[in-house]
Order: C-alpha cells, then sequence, then structure tokens
C-alpha cells in the first residue's frame, strides 16, 4: 500500500488538505497528517480544526512514497521554515520520491530547492517565486520530474485523482472520478 504524508500547519487550505486526504483515503492509500509540533489539533485558514495522526519528526523517506503540501499562505509559510519538513522534501527529492503541493505550497517547495522548472500555484504565488516555469492557468495539474503541482481549491479534487493516478494506477483513477462525479478531471 501506497502512504503518503500530509503536513499542515496552522493556517493550512482546508478545502484542499481535507480533498487530498479524502481522495486518497477512498483509493486505499494511508495517509498520515502531520505536524510541525507535538500538538494534533491544527486549526486551518477558515476556523476548521483538524485532529491529525502524528508530528513529522522522526518521519523518513524509507516509510513514504510521496508528500503533499496543502496551500493557505499561512500554513504554506510555517512549511516553508520548518526544519523537519524541509529536509524531508529534500530527501524526498534527492530520493527521486513523489513530491506534490497545491495554491501557495510551491513556495515551501522552492524554499526546499525542489520546485521543478514546469508549475503552477495560486494566481499571483508565482510572483513570490523565482523557479523558472510557471505555466499559469493552462491546466489544473502539472507535472515535472517527480514534482506535481495544483492550483487551488477549485482543482482540489482533480489534484488528489492525479496523484491516485500516478501511485495506484488508472484502474482506481476511473473508478473513483467516475463515483466522485468528477468528469471535469478527466485528461483533454
Amino acid at each position: 500500500m501506497a502512504t503518503v504524508l500530509v503536513p499542515i500547519a496552522e493556517g493550512f487550505e482546508e478545502i484542499e488538505a481535507i480533498s487530498i486526504i479524502d481522495v486518497l483515503r477512498r483509493a486505499g492509500i494511508e495517509v498520515i497528517i502531520g505536524t510541525l509540533n507535538e500538538h494534533l489539533m491544527v486549526t486551518g485558514a477558515h476556523g476548521i480544526t483538524i485532529h491529525a495522526d502524528r508530528p513529522i519528526k522522526g518521519l523518513g523517506t524509507d516509510e513514504l512514497d510521496m508528500i503533499v503540501l496543502p496551500g493557505g499562505w499561512r500554513g504554506t509559510k510555517a512549511l516553508a521554515a520548518d526544519a523537519h519538513v524541509q529536509n524531508l522534501l529534500q530527501a524526498m527529492d534527492g530520493a527521486g520520491k513523489a513530491i506534490g503541493a497545491i495554491c501557495a505550497a510551491p513556495y515551501a517547495l522552492e524554499a526546499a530547492g525542489v520546485l521543478k522548472e514546469g508549475y503552477t500555484c495560486y494566481p499571483g504565488i508565482e510572483d513570490d517565486l523565482r523557479t523558472a516555469g510557471f505555466v499559469g492557468d493552462q491546466h489544473a495539474v502539472v507535472e515535472s520530474g517527480n514534482v506535481m503541482t495544483s492550483r487551488g481549491p477549485g482543482t482540489a479534487i482533480c489534484f488528489a485523482l492525479a496523484i491516485v493516478k500516478k501511485l495506484v494506477g488508472d484502474g482506481i483513477y476511473t473508478k473513483l472520478r467516475t463515483d466522485l462525479l468528477a468528469d471535469n478531471c478527466a485528461e483533454r
């Protein structure tokens, strides 16, 4: 079974985090909701509190197939400033493992030096990034090397489904896309 870490920090974007966690779990993927410290209750940008599974500290690349960062500007800045998250992103990249970020979260990838040329993000965040290759609103999900990025809350289910396709294949992806009525996520 594939295992994905979704790290959350105070101010994370709830729609993105919950959509990713929910869709991946429906696909049979183990999802670890991780926090930056021992406090497991984390409140998002819109006042919704999530009970996480465990702190990120101590997790290594051998336990994970992918790390996926939800957006939310305050949460993203906390992920970008956290040494454990940054070290884990660098280790995952060094091992060639999959990395994902949605909305503002490519900012945290850039802080770790793992954002690849050819990415998307929430409109305006690209102004805070130095990495070349922003593709704008051409696609809901952009994959470049081992890094997947997406635009924001409205693309969260499509992003999660793309992760499902990458980790467990077309069959489960197609079934979930149908079950979720997410025909808008079909490749064009």
